[in-house]
């Protein structure tokens, strides 16, 4: 029976990840910078956007007087706009951090995410299955032949490293092998530590209104900056862990 390759010999430790572990936070902040700085609505049309920021709202008059339900309502609204992929899930990451503060926003982003995440995985592999092979074509092997060579190692490093769009990861890994369960737990675990920072970054928010004129100097601290650094450095350091506790060969 041939030798496994060693666990950091996996996706953690190809090429590619050094370099991008100590640039992404930088790459990280740049993007918030510019994103808050160019306006709210460049990267999703107007309308959608204050459609989100009505339902924002809407939740938050409901918060008052119904605070699980304003969670599971919520819960309900993440996983419908990722999960059919809409724009806006930033934004409403950013807004359900300082709806629920940090450890509430948190878990209800989290398993959101991740559940709309699971339902356009197992659209693609059950629904569309054929309409997205063709999509993607010659492209679609690129990711075949990563999940059969590495497995959840390649998911989690695509979720750990958003360097590919959030809709083609969910696509593209429902026409593979992999298990849904472990796309699942996978998913979770990797979009964690980029959630986490997101959601904190809501909680600095001063208010609902900030979302709709939006100003860097009223989400960044010295503890957010911190928090993005540390975030693109979390690749580097769990390559290395995962390097000392694979036994030598």
């Amino acid at each position: 029976m041939p030798d496994e390759p060693p666990l950091a010999g996996r996706t953690l430790s190809t090429s590619y990840l050094q370099p991008i572990s100590w640039v992404i936070s930088l790459g990280l902040l740049v993007g918030l910078l510019g994103w808050w700085q160019r306006s709210l609505f460049s990267s999703f049309s107007r309308d959608i956007a204050e459609w989100v920021l009505q339902q924002l709202e809407w939740l938050r008059h409901i918060q008052s007087s119904q605070p699980l339900g304003a969670v599971l309502l919520g819960f309900a609204f993440y996983v419908v706009v990722t999960g059919l992929s809409l724009p806006g899930a930033l934004l409403m990451t950013l807004a359900f951090g300082w709806l629920f503060g940090f450890w509430k926003g948190l878990i209800v982003v989290s398993f959101a995410s991740t559940t709309g995440a699971f339902f356009a995985f197992l659209s693609s592999r059950y629904l569309f299955r054929k309409r997205f092979e063709r999509l993607l074509g010659d492209r679609l092997r690129t990711f075949q032949e990563a999940i059969h060579r590495e497995g959840a190692y390649y998911l989690f490093s695509l979720r750990l490293i958003p360097v590919v769009p959030f809709f083609v990861v969910n696509v593209a890994l429902g026409l593979t092998a992999i298990p849904a369960h472990t796309y699942w737990w996978v998913s979770q675990l990797g979009m964690l530590p980029a959630t986490a920072v997101y959601v904190y970054a809501g909680t600095s928010l001063p208010g609902l209104e900030d979302l709709k004129n939006p100003s860097v100097t009223k989400i960044l601290s010295p503890q957010l900056l911190l928090a993005l650094v540390l975030l693109g450095l979390f690749p580097l350091v769990l390559k290395k862990l995962f390097s000392r506790m694979t036994p030598p060969v």
